[in-house]
């Protein structure tokens, strides 16, 4: 199975502005979006008094120097395979942010269930930041719940 949108001909710019209004639509009071050197962008909004941010790691365009078979690209070929990489994921974003306000918005779930781990605490950093280093070592630990408890 492929991914979502891989052969999508959207330009990464309108699944941006797909995004911005989506979230303005649903109530989102403030949007930001931007790059960075190390090749992720980001979008971030605010909605019910918290912050979000959602990062985006985009491909690097060297990952697309060789077709699958081992060949070498053209440049423009090269380019060509990242942007469509790079659409594909700006895709994926835009059904990720709607489907979670739409779950939201429909009371299936509650937003800080659907957007906590993106919620941005007071130093910047986002909730899943502040918690993955003890998720990782409870697993390494084995310190887990059953998923069924069976008593």
């Amino acid at each position: 199975m492929g991914a979502y949108a891989e052969n999508t001909t959207v330009d990464s710019a309108k699944s941006r502005v797909e995004i911005e209004r989506t979230v303005t639509r649903y109530g989102a009071t403030s949007f930001a979006y931007g790059t960075d050197e190390s090749g992720t962008a980001m979008i971030a909004f605010k909605m019910r008094d918290r912050r979000v941010r959602f990062s985006l790691a985009l491909p690097r365009r060297e990952e697309f120097r060789l077709t699958e078979t081992g060949r070498t690209r053209t440049a423009s070929s090269q380019e060509a395979a990242y942007e469509q990489a790079v659409r594909q994921r700006w895709r994926a974003l835009a059904l990720v942010v709607k489907a979670k306000l739409e779950a939201v918005e429909s009371g299936i779930t509650e937003f800080e269930q659907e957007f906590g781990m993106f919620i941005l605490m007071p130093d910047g950093r986002t909730v899943y930041e502040h918690t993955q280093p003890g998720i990782e070592a409870a697993y390494l630990l084995g310190v887990t719940t059953p998923l069924l408890e069976l008593e």
